[in-house]
């Protein structure tokens, strides 16, 4: 029975998803619940204190509507959809972020809402400013900027700027992101919250920041206008420009703001000043309209009056957490960097390792190698050890040779010298006999000039000595036969019985004195012939021993050298050549 009863008191219920700026939530709720029921179970959902700000927006035909708090969600405009869609925004701005925005899940909220009304181009943004604020948005989302980790490219996939400054500029995606890198590289050890606060705080000055539009008249028949609503004020723009308002109600000088139908009037607090009036097309954005103006004069309000306990207790929860925080990203840091400075170190400690294992890999290498020289080594100073034994008694024997061979040059010298000094002598002699050869011949030349003169002489003497006798004497008869002729020069003539005899003194006394000369040149030749001889086989013997210890002492130094023996250069005399010529010339003569 209790579960049957159970049953029939469960409540009817419907479905709702709400969207959020970085998540997606269904619930289910009940029929009854009013909007500040869905509501708060949303902020509680998201952890949200600080909910004067944000409120439940859907769409409603071509426009849209906030979620009223005290009436039921059913009765209100709401899409029949299941479940029925909700976004949770921000409804009302702050006028400055820093002092008003307490929770950081409220400072996150707003931010991811006010970068894509940027990158929407709902809030006009210069393109400087988009780079800048681009950059703080990558800090909160990827953290400090590390070169290793954050390549190029690494931006590729982030809507960072909006379509208008894309377009402005013929620049590619790669320059873009250098752009916003050199930026993105100046915020390090900045969090994440204190990004997102930065990022809010460039935005907060821009001139569409926080502003409602809504087109309006100022009269029935009168040209468009827009109308701005925003945290200062109410602001009046030409239908071209939303930057530069035409005219500006601050919330200080408004005393008060109705409307009736499709009519509003905004009463100034000075009343001297006129009331402005404008008309509005839709009775459902004149009452958006005044729900805006409604809950930005309250915050308005309530920002110049004292902090309510709740809020104070807030600001203060978010101070120590603050400082809870900055404690813990202090703490976090050191360890950050205590953790890089022994990856540092670990890194360095094994390069180091690399470094000490190729090192000792090297030396074990070199090791072996120096055992295999050093084997080597020894094996060839044992073979130089022979060597040089060998050597040293080759120069030993080699220094014997020298000693004998110096003893035997000395020699060797002595008998040259001597030599030389008879091949001098012998020339000397040779030079005089060629000397005296050629007066000798000069005279026999003199001496067969005069023979020839005197026989010629003797010719004539005995034909005049003929002529004479043949004109002296009668000649014999026959019967006289006449002896023989005396020698020497006696002359017979006749035939036969008459004898004369003729002497010449002088004919006899030069044919004496030529012979002699001649026997004694003949015996003098003869003795010179001899001695030369003898002088030319001493020189042969000379030169055959002087060339037997040339080739001793060449083939002893080639030996201790470790060279095979040459046979030794045998320079050729020009005086022994003029000798022999000479030698030759004499036996000639």
């Amino acid at each position: 029975m209790s579960i049957l009863g159970l049953k029939k008191k469960q409540p009817k219920t419907f479905k709702v998803k709400v969207i959020t700026m970085d998540a997606e939530m269904e619930f289910s709720c009940e029929v009854k619940w009013k909007g500040k029921d869905l509501f708060d179970l949303v902020c509680r959902t998201v952890g949200l204190r600080e909910t004067w700000f944000f409120g439940l927006r859907y769409t409603v035909k071509d426009t849209y509507a906030w979620l009223k708090t005290e009436k039921r969600v059913l009765d209100q405009e709401v899409p029949k959809d299941s479940p029925i869609t909700f976004h949770f925004l921000a409804k009302f701005f702050p006028e400055k972020v820093e002092e008003e925005l307490v929770q950081e899940i409220t400072q996150h909220l707003f931010f991811l809402q006010v970068k894509k009304q940027i990158l929407d181009e709902e809030i006009f943004c210069s393109p400087e400013a988009s780079v800048l604020l681009a950059s703080y948005a990558v800090q909160a989302k990827y953290g400090d900027y590390e070169p290793n980790f954050h390549k190029p490219g690494f931006l590729a996939q982030d809507e960072l700027l909006p379509k208008r400054v894309l377009m402005q500029y013929q620049m590619t995606a790669d320059m873009w992101e250098e752009k916003i890198t050199a930026w993105y590289a100046e915020h390090r050890g900045i969090a994440r919250d204190e990004a997102e606060m930065d990022y809010l705080k460039i935005a907060q000055d821009l001139d569409m920041y926080g502003v409602s539009y809504f087109a309006i008249t100022q009269n029935k028949r009168d040209t468009d206008l827009l109308l701005g609503v925003d945290a200062q004020g109410l602001h009046i723009y030409s239908p071209n420009s939303k930057l530069n308002p035409n005219k500006s109600f601050p919330w200080s000088g408004i005393r008060n703001i109705s409307y009736s139908e499709k009519e509003f009037t905004i009463k100034p607090l000075d009343k001297k000043k006129d009331v402005f009036k404008f008309y509005s097309s839709q009775l459902r954005v004149n009452k958006l309209i005044l729900q805006l103006c409604i809950g930005n004069h309250d915050l308005f309000m309530r920002r110049r009056k004292v902090d309510s306990i709740e809020v104070q207790q807030m600001k203060s929860q978010a101070k120590e957490e603050k400082a809870r925080k900055k404690v813990e990203r202090q703490i976090l840091a050191r360890e950050k960097q205590m953790r890089e400075e022994a990856e540092r170190a670990k890194e360095e400690m094994e390069r180091r390792l690399f470094q000490l294992q190729d090192e000792a890999r090297l030396a074990n290498e070199a090791l072996l190698r120096s055992e295999e020289t050093a084997d080597l080594l020894a094996e060839k100073a044992q073979i130089a050890e022979e060597e040089a034994k060998l050597l040293a008694h080759k120069a030993a024997e080699a220094e014997q040779e020298r000693q004998r061979i110096e003893a035997t040059a000395l020699k060797t010298k002595e008998e040259k010298r001597l030599m030389e000094q008879k091949m001098r002598e012998a020339e000397q002699l040779a030079v005089k006999l060629v000397e005296q050869s050629e007066r000798r011949s000069k005279e026999a030349d003199h001496l067969k000039q005069d023979l020839t003169e005197a026989k010629d002489a003797e010719r004539r003497a005995k034909q005049k000595l003929l002529e004479i006798t043949k004109t002296s004497f009668p000649l014999i008869a026959a019967y006289s036969t006449p002896p023989p002729p005396p020698e020497g020069g006696d002359l017979a003539l006749g035939s036969g019985s008459m004898r004369i005899d003729f002497k010449d003194s002088d004919m006899k006394r030069l044919s004496m004195e030529i012979e002699r000369e001649r026997l004694e040149y003949v015996e003098k030749s003869k003795h010179l012939q001899d001695q030369l001889k003898e002088l030319k086989s001493e020189i042969e013997s000379l030169k055959l021993e002087e060339q037997q210890q040339q080739a001793g002492v060449y083939s002893l130094r080639n030996e201790a050298r470790g060279y095979p023996p040459e046979p030794p250069y045998m320079p050729h005399s020009n005086r022994n050549s003029a000798y022999m010529a000479q030698m030759a010339f004499f036996e000639e003569v």
